[in-house]
């Protein structure tokens, strides 16, 4: 497995990504705490409207100023992480995990966790002090993340809440 930092003119390579998952349980927040909540149907990887969304949300971040780091298997992106361009929060110390994915077949290798080390490290280096995490409401997605360092924040980043309100927010010290 190589990791490497992407580039914007990489960003059809993120069709090779196999989002697909069986969803056991989601996560909700209720009064300030996570409430588990059985779900069990399978998610499938994307369809080509999503695909190009994710292609245009991935180019834009980057050609803004974020950041990419990718885990190839030979040819094959294996998962990738976009760290946001822009600082969050209320003293401007946060940057966001904005994508995060690794295909079905990688995971439980370790992809994420280097991924997720990478965008931590570049955070620091542009003076972020937080990861600023809006995760899907999957099991796996907040379990991902919690063992990552990420916390349930009660500073809620509003323009993230309203664009995924069921996500769950965390921050991650650096």
């Amino acid at each position: 497995m190589i990791f490497r930092q992407m580039q914007v003119t990489e960003s059809g390579l993120l069709r090779q990504i196999d989002r697909s998952e069986t969803i056991g349980k989601i996560y909700k927040m209720n009064d300030g705490e996570l409430e588990a909540v059985a779900a069990g149907h399978e998610c499938p990887t994307w369809d080509d409207t999503h695909t190009v969304e994710l292609i245009e949300r991935f180019e834009k971040e980057i050609a803004g100023g974020g950041y990419a780091y990718g885990a190839f298997d030979g040819e094959t992106l294996a998962g990738f992480g976009v760290l946001g361009h822009r600082f969050r929060g209320d003293d401007l110390d946060q940057l966001q995990v904005d994508l995060m994915y690794v295909s079905r077949s990688y995971r439980r290798q370790g992809i994420g966790t280097r991924i997720m080390k990478e965008l931590g490290r570049e955070a620091k280096e542009r003076g972020a002090s937080y990861l600023y995490i809006s995760s899907t409401e999957t099991e796996s997605a907040v379990n991902f993340y919690m063992s990552s360092g990420g916390e349930i924040t009660n500073q809620v980043d509003e323009e993230l809440f309203q664009l995924e309100p069921e996500d769950i927010h965390m921050l991650k010290k650096l």
